[in-house]
């Protein structure tokens, strides 16, 4: 028979209310959360599924800090080394500050396996709420943690309707405000190059940049290339390819999903192969990435609002943990804008094909 938890506030059940419900001793699930191999595996077994019953969660904080851990936030990120999830951070800090929180960082390092041990570690540290700017669907994760009774916003990944509170940013508008830009400086031959379709992000910049050339209508035509990935070093092979082509075969514009795969594809066409940036081919990026590093041509990018983003997400936390059962999940989208430099800039006229200059040839590798 499984025994009733008792309550135990907002901390959930007990190693007590385990060992009850498990018919052992609190020593035994001790042993079982610490030393496994001095248990049996029988009274192993019955103890983890009383655990997962009750949805028990190890109280680590409580051991390993006396003041415990009210007064922090766990915030994982999907990538630290790009500028916008830094930004969020730097945001999420200055708000949790205000409000007398400390704000604890992880890098999931694009590792979702990563990512849900961090997930796990800040549920059993107790920690106040969670921030969350993950690359893909991470349903299951946020579902163990509000099971637990912890609260969880999203970042830049819109999750399935009323699952939790979430900011993001218009990425289907970073799309539209990248190949509107192209368009608008005389750009008629673009390309979208991107990769990782089952990434939210590629797949809203995609639907903007398809719908700035509808708007266009006849006379502005879209390439879809597949990088085969987001690193500068797939930029390189897509540089690669389009130096390979005929002269007039070459887009005039090009909408880049990151800005590391953009600059890649600058340094093949601009520095390798001597097509020349902007003048032939305009490049967009769509991150504003300060940590993609130094390009041939200084990027033009769409820049997202990051420190913004990360503010809203502790505001809407700190809402849900003070409203309790009268909260309701909101979704917040904010704007981002086009930072014009070099490789894009305003009134660029598009260069007719037979005016073009012969590639240079590339030096083998």
């Amino acid at each position: 028979m499984v025994a009733r938890p008792r309550a135990q506030g907002h901390g959930g059940p007990s190693m007590q209310d385990v060992a009850d419900a498990a018919g052992v001793s609190l020593g035994t699930v001790s042993n079982v959360l610490n030393h496994p191999a001095k248990v049996g595996a029988e009274t192993a077994r019955r103890v983890r599924d009383a655990i997962e019953q009750l949805g028990f969660v190890r109280n680590d904080a409580a051991r390993s800090l006396a003041s415990g851990s009210n007064s922090s936030v766990g915030m994982v990120l999907a990538d630290i080394e790009n500028s916008l999830f830094i930004d969020f951070a730097h945001g999420a800090q200055e708000a949790a500050r205000s409000t007398g929180l400390n704000l604890l960082l992880a890098n999931a390092a694009c590792d979702m396996t990563l990512q849900d041990n961090y997930l796990d570690l800040f549920d059993e540290s107790r920690v106040t709420g969670m921030l969350l700017a993950p690359m893909e669907d991470s349903t299951a994760g946020i579902a163990r943690m509000r099971a637990h009774g912890r609260q969880i916003v999203l970042l830049n990944y819109a999750p399935k309707p009323g699952t939790c509170c979430a900011v993001l940013v218009n990425n289907e508008h970073v799309g539209y405000l990248a190949a509107r830009h192209l368009i608008d400086t005389g750009r008629t031959r673009l390309a979208y190059i991107a990769a990782h379709e089952d990434y939210q992000p590629v797949r809203d910049r995609r639907r903007g940049v398809r719908a700035a050339v509808d708007e266009a209508g006849a006379g502005v035509d879209l390439e879809e290339i597949d990088s085969g990935g987001l690193t500068t070093e797939h930029g390189h092979a897509v540089g690669r390819a389009l130096a390979a082509r005929d002269v007039d075969q070459l887009p005039d514009g090009l909408v880049v999903v990151t800005d590391e795969l953009a600059n890649g594809i600058i340094h093949e066409l601009h520095t390798v192969a001597g097509v020349q940036v902007p003048k032939q081919v305009a490049v967009v990026g769509c991150e504003n990435n300060r940590a993609a590093g130094p390009a041939a041509v200084l990027l033009t990018a769409v820049d997202m609002p990051g420190r913004a983003m990360g503010q809203e997400a502790i505001r809407l936390l700190l809402d849900e943990v003070v409203s309790g059962k009268a909260h309701r999940h909101a979704t917040v989208v904010l704007e981002p804008e086009l930072v014009v430099r070099a490789s894009a800039p305003r009134r660029a006229a598009a260069v007719p094909p037979a005016q073009r200059p012969a590639l240079r040839a590339r030096p083998a590798r």
